[in-house]
C-alpha cells in the first residue's frame, strides 16, 4: 500500500473525528442552548444529545437552575443618620435563556451589581428602628425592583433576604441602655398595679371587719398563731386586741344584766 495514501487516509479520519467532536453537543436536563448561526440567533436547543454546524453554528450553554448570589457588606447611611454594615443573599433563575444570553455580557457581575446600589438605596430611604424591625418590607422592595430590572435580561429574582446587620458599637450600647430602661418602666407599671390591687383588696377587707367585728378578733388570733409557730418567748398583744377584750367583756356584763333582769318576777301593783 502506498504510503502517501496511507497518511492521507489517517489524515482524513482523525479529521472526521475532530468535525464529529466538534458537531456534537450535550445539552443537560437544566440548561438550554442558544444557537447562533453566522451570528444571528436560530432558536434554542433543549436537553439532549444536539448537532452543529462546525465553525458556522454556535452553542452557548445557559443553565436554568437557581443561583445563591451573597450580596457583599454595604456601609449604608440609614434615614436616621446611623451608619450600618448590611449584607444580604439573593436567588435568581434564568427564565428566557435568549434574552440572557443577547440582552447582556455578564448576567451574574450585572446582578451582583445592582444588588448592592438598590440595597443602599431601598435602606437609605428606612430608618434604623424600621430596618430591624421590618425586614421583610425591605426584602420585599428589594426583589420587586430587582424584578422590574433583571426581566429584561430573561432573570427572575425569586428572593431576597438581609443576611446581617452590623451596627457601631456606640449604637449597641445605647440600644442596651434602651432595653434595660424599658425593663424597668414595666417593672415599675407590674409594682404599682400589684399596689393598686392590693389596696383595693385590704379596703374591702376593713369594710368587712367594720362590718363584723368579731372578725378582726379572729385575725389578730390568727397572727398569734402564726407567731407562735416560731417558739417565740415573747408573745406581743396588738392594741386592738386589748380594746377588743374590753368591748367584748363590756358586752358579756351587759348580756348579764339583761339575764339577771328577765329573771326577777314582775312586781305586782297594790
Amino acid at each position: 500500500m502506498d504510503p502517501t495514501n496511507t497518511f492521507i487516509a489517517i489524515a482524513l479520519a482523525v479529521l472526521l473525528l475532530i468535525v464529529l467532536k466538534m458537531s456534537i453537543r450535550i445539552v443537560r436536563q437544566y440548561e438550554q442552548g442558544v444557537l447562533f448561526r453566522l451570528g444571528r440567533v436560530i432558536g434554542i436547543r433543549l436537553p439532549g444529545l444536539r448537532f452543529i454546524i462546525p465553525v458556522v453554528d454556535r452553542l452557548p450553554l445557559v443553565s436554568l437552575r437557581i443561583v445563591t448570589m451573597p450580596i457583599q457588606s454595604q456601609g449604608i447611611i440609614t434615614q436616621d443618620n446611623v451608619s450600618v454594615d448590611i449584607s444580604a443573599v439573593a436567588y435568581y433563575r434564568v427564565v428566557d435563556a435568549v434574552k440572557s444570553v443577547v440582552a447582556i455580557e455578564n448576567v451574574a457581575a450585572a446582578i451582583d451589581q445592582i444588588a448592592q446600589t438598590t440595597l443602599r438605596k431601598v435602606v437609605g430611604r428606612h430608618s434604623l428602628d424600621q430596618t430591624l424591625s421590618e425586614t421583610e418590607r425591605i426584602n420585599s422592595d428589594i426583589r420587586e425592583i430587582l424584578d422590574a430590572l433583571t426581566l429584561e435580561w430573561g432573570v427572575e429574582v425569586t428572593l431576597v433576604e438581609l443576611k446581617d446587620i452590623q451596627l457601631p458599637e456606640s449604637m449597641k450600647r445605647a440600644m442596651a441602655r434602651q432595653a434595660e430602661a424599658e425593663r424597668e418602666k414595666r417593672a415599675k407599671i407590674i409594682a404599682a398595679e400589684g399596689e393598686a390591687i392590693a389596696a383595693a383588696a385590704l379596703g374591702d377587707a376593713s369594710d368587712t371587719m367594720m362590718a363584723h367585728p368579731l372578725a378582726l378578733q379572729l385575725r389578730n388570733l390568727q397572727s398569734l398563731v402564726e407567731i407562735a409557730v416560731d417558739k417565740n418567748s415573747t408573745v406581743v398583744f396588738p392594741a386592738p386586741l386589748m380594746s377588743t377584750i374590753g368591748e367584748l367583756s363590756a358586752f358579756l356584763a351587759r348580756e348579764n344584766q339583761a339575764a339577771t333582769a328577765a329573771a326577777k318576777p314582775p312586781v305586782k301593783a297594790a
